[in-house]
């Protein structure tokens, strides 16, 4: 089971936005996601996800939320856990990713990009500001098979 990180950062009603267009056998190749990654060796969820959004974004997290954990499964991929953030606050500037292009997005609008179905379950939870939850989206292919919320 791979275990990773995924935040997003908000900033004036909008998220920050990965579109990842740049790396080869990506499970999310051209959908948008937020930005985080895998753990290296001994971390913890929080060094992961500060590492992560430094090395995407230029930015550091000042103020971050866990918000849940989602389990992820997909045909033909490793299974994941993925720590979920939203972070509103941060330093620094702005960089080039190497993953894809970053965007600031309205939120309202997230929904029209092409992103995993799961995605907006989680995503709303995140606008309604729920509790801690935990979400698992199974996938057959593209398609969304199973997602099971447990509100913590």
């Amino acid at each position: 089971m791979k275990l990773t990180t995924l935040c997003y950062i908000e900033k004036d009603g909008c998220y920050l936005m990965l579109h990842r267009t740049k790396k080869q056998h990506d499970v999310n190749h051209d959908k948008w996601i937020g930005v985080g990654g895998k753990f290296e060796p001994n971390e913890m969820p929080e060094e992961c996800l500060l590492r992560e959004v430094k090395e995407e974004t230029g930015l550091f997290l000042l103020n971050y939320r866990y918000r849940g954990i989602l389990t992820f499964i997909a045909d033909g991929w490793e299974s994941e856990y993925i720590h979920l953030y939203t972070a509103t606050e941060f330093t620094g500037e702005l960089t080039e990713c190497t993953e894809g292009t970053l965007e600031w997005v309205p939120k309202e609008q997230i929904e029209t990009l092409p992103i995993w179905e799961g995605d907006k379950i989680f995503l709303q939870l995140l606008m309604e500001d729920a509790g801690f939850f935990s979400l698992k989206l199974r996938y057959q292919g593209d398609e969304l098979a199973e997602s099971k919320l447990i509100r913590l």
